[in-house]
This record gives C-alpha cells, sequence and structure tokens, in this order.
C-alpha cells in the first residue's frame, strides 16, 4: 500500500500541476470554457457567466496548489479531501458532457491536448481511483520539506501563480498553443490533405413492411426494402479529418473576402470579438498604430461579431480608418485573447499578434 500511494501521489500532484499551469498559461481561454458549462443549453447557470473568468483563475490556482501541496505532503488530510471533492466535481461535470453530448472539449489541458468528452470522462475516473487510494493510504504521506519550509513552499507557489497570470492576462499566453500562433499560415491551417480519412456514418432507415416498422442499418447504401419508407437516422460513429482550422471567414455585407485578404502582402486584422465588452480605451493606440500601417501600405481591417452599427459607433468615436468585417464570435476569441488585439499578416502568414497593452510594440515593415 505504500508503495502503491507513493505512486499515485506523484502521479496525481504532477498531472494536477502540469493541468493547471496549462490553462494559468491561458486563464481567459478557460473562461470561455467555463462560460460553455454556464450556458442554458448546458448547465444553465447563466448568472455564473460574468465572473467566469475570476472562477477560472481560482479554479487553476488552486489546482497547481493542491498539486504542489501532494508532493511535498503538506496537510495531507486537507489536500487530499480538496482532491476528492475536485475530481468528483469534474468526474460529474465530463460524464455530464460526455453523455448529453454538450461540451466537446473539456479544456482540461487547455489547447495544448485536446480529449474528447468520453476520453476526459476516462482521465477523470482514473484520477478518482488514485485519490481513492491516496485517502487510503493517508498516513503514508509524510511532509519531505521542515516545517518552518513548507508555508514558504506554498506561498511562493502562490505567489509565482498569482504573477504568471497577471502577466498572461495584461499580454498574452507565454505559449500559444492554438492553430493561429505566430508563424502559423491560415490558408494551409484550412486546407484538408488529399488522402485525409473521410468520416463514416451509419444510417437507420425505417420502412413499414405488411403493417410492421422495420429498421435495416447500412453505411449509407438504400436498402432494398419492398415496404414503404418512413424515415431515416444518420449516426457519425466516425470522425474524418478536421483541419485545425475550419470555421474561418471574413464576411462584409453579405460577400465573402477570406480569400481575398489572406492573399494580401500586409495585412493588420484589428479584432474584437465583441465591441460591446471591449477595452474601448485601447481604440486610441488602434488609431494611432493603424493610420501608421496605412501609411506605410498596409491593408488595414478590423474583425468582429458585433453588428453593423455598434462598430459604426466605435469608428466615430476614434475616428478609425478603417471598415470592419464579421467573423464568428468564438473564432475570434481563439485567434486572440485580447479585446481589442492586433495581427499582422503576409500572405495568410501571422508575422504579429498582440494584446492592446502591446500595440506599441508592434514593428511594421
Amino acid at each position: 500500500m505504500k508503495v502503491l500511494t507513493g505512486i499515485s501521489r506523484i502521479f496525481v500532484g504532477v498531472l494536477f500541476i502540469i493541468s493547471g499551469l496549462i490553462k494559468l498559461n491561458d486563464p481567459v481561454g478557460f473562461s470561455f470554457k467555463l462560460e460553455e458549462y454556464f450556458s442554458p443549453a448546458v448547465l444553465d447557470l447563466s448568472f455564473l457567466e460574468p465572473y467566469a473568468l475570476a472562477i477560472s483563475i481560482f479554479v487553476v490556482i488552486v489546482e497547481v496548489l493542491l498539486g504542489v501541496m501532494l508532493l511535498i505532503g503538506f496537510k495531507a488530510k486537507f489536500t487530499v479531501w480538496s482532491l476528492l471533492a475536485m475530481i468528483i466535481f469534474f468526474t460529474f461535470l465530463t460524464f455530464y458532457s460526455a453523455y448529453f453530448n454538450k461540451v466537446t472539449d473539456c479544456g482540461c489541458f487547455g489547447d495544448a491536448i485536446k480529449l474528447t468528452p468520453w476520453e476526459s470522462f476516462t482521465k477523470d475516473v482514473i484520477l478518482l481511483v488514485l485519490i481513492l487510494i491516496l485517502l487510503k493510504g493517508l498516513k503514508y504521506i509524510n511532509p519531505i520539506l521542515p516545517k518552518n519550509k513548507e508555508w514558504w513552499a506554498v506561498g511562493l507557489a502562490t505567489l509565482s501563480c498569482v504573477l504568471f497570470c497577471y502577466h498572461v492576462l495584461n499580454h498574452l499566453p507565454s505559449k500559444d498553443f492554438r492553430p493561429y500562433k505566430i508563424g502559423a499560415n491560415i490558408g494551409q491551417g484550412m486546407s484538408v490533405p488529399e488522402n485525409a480519412p473521410q468520416p463514416i456514418y451509419e444510417y437507420t432507415w425505417t420502412f413499414n413492411e405488411n403493417g410492421k416498422d422495420t429498421e435495416y442499418v447500412t453505411n449509407g447504401d438504400y436498402p432494398n426494402v419492398d415496404g414503404e419508407f418512413i424515415g431515416v437516422e444518420t449516426v457519425e460513429i466516425q470522425k474524418g479529418y478536421e483541419p485545425p482550422i475550419h470555421d474561418f471567414t471574413i464576411e462584409h455585407n453579405g460577400a465573402d473576402f477570406t480569400l481575398e485578404m489572406l492573399a494580401e502582402p500586409k495585412l493588420v486584422m484589428v479584432i474584437s470579438y465583441d465591441l460591446a465588452k471591449a477595452e474601448l480605451e485601447a481604440f486610441e493606440a488602434v488609431k494611432k498604430i493603424t493610420d501608421r500601417a496605412i501609411k506605410k501600405g498596409y491593408k488595414v481591417i478590423g474583425m468582429s461579431a458585433s453588428n453593423t452599427q455598434q462598430a459604426q459607433v466605435v469608428r466615430k468615436e476614434y475616428n478609425l480608418d478603417f471598415d470592419f468585417y464579421f467573423t464568428d464570435q468564438t473564432t475570434l476569441k481563439t485567434i486572440v485573447r485580447s479585446n481589442p488585439g492586433i495581427l499582422v499578416l503576409e500572405k495568410g502568414t501571422i508575422i504579429e499578434k498582440v494584446h492592446y497593452n502591446d500595440i506599441e510594440t508592434l514593428k511594421l515593415k
């Protein structure tokens, strides 16, 4: 039992720290995932949506600290019971998402490692078993630091988490795991390889034969049946290849300008997924940098999911010399964790990406 407890202690502690740090690198992204869980279509806890960012920061810092506390053996009973409470909640959440197909990615490891709902649930069940082992072997979880050093270790870990979180919130994630990272080509990210796997569907056909409904299952072919066709249900049983970027469009007045914009040799994108929620004062800096970009021969566009009226208000208020194009809000949230944020592209390749606090650092050729 002692050996099993030791192995579980290391595995659970390290996994919680890694999972927490990945999400701490992008707390805004995790808050978007929480908003998805809080939405009426999932848990129907809409009153929590305004607090999603604060909750995400609290959860990921606690996740890291519990992992640290477990590894150093600090307050073992409190730590293990806290881990158990957290994993029970996460297990319920991932089972609910998987069974009812509500959230396709739990966000357990941010954008670094994508897990399907059932993979997430399986991972949580394994962790639940390991934490129950820790609970059974509590007496074997001994401190590895002197008593006067334990508080210092936990305090240092807390301070490090807070400072790191403050940095990424006011700039951008230190490590970008998304398909819109600097150096990525959006057009290539949207392409599908020639021999890419195709999705496989299962069709359940219902026919009335001699007054009785009979079902036939095929992978697409229409059944050769002597009977009256009633209906068909389609289920995707195996996913095909999905390109990293599959929902990127640039539209204006109902027309699609995606290919045209991605062909621009010098393009600046000002991105604000929701102008009503944007840090509007930042548009003063946006005005300066975009005017400079236009003088240097750049094509400048705004990209937002807000309506035309809202876009016109912001344009007029800050005298912006560019038009706003429409793009899906989720896509814009994925592209840059800043509202507003700026991208510089060369023929679809992202050369620069900055938070609104770092607009002055943009280097325009």
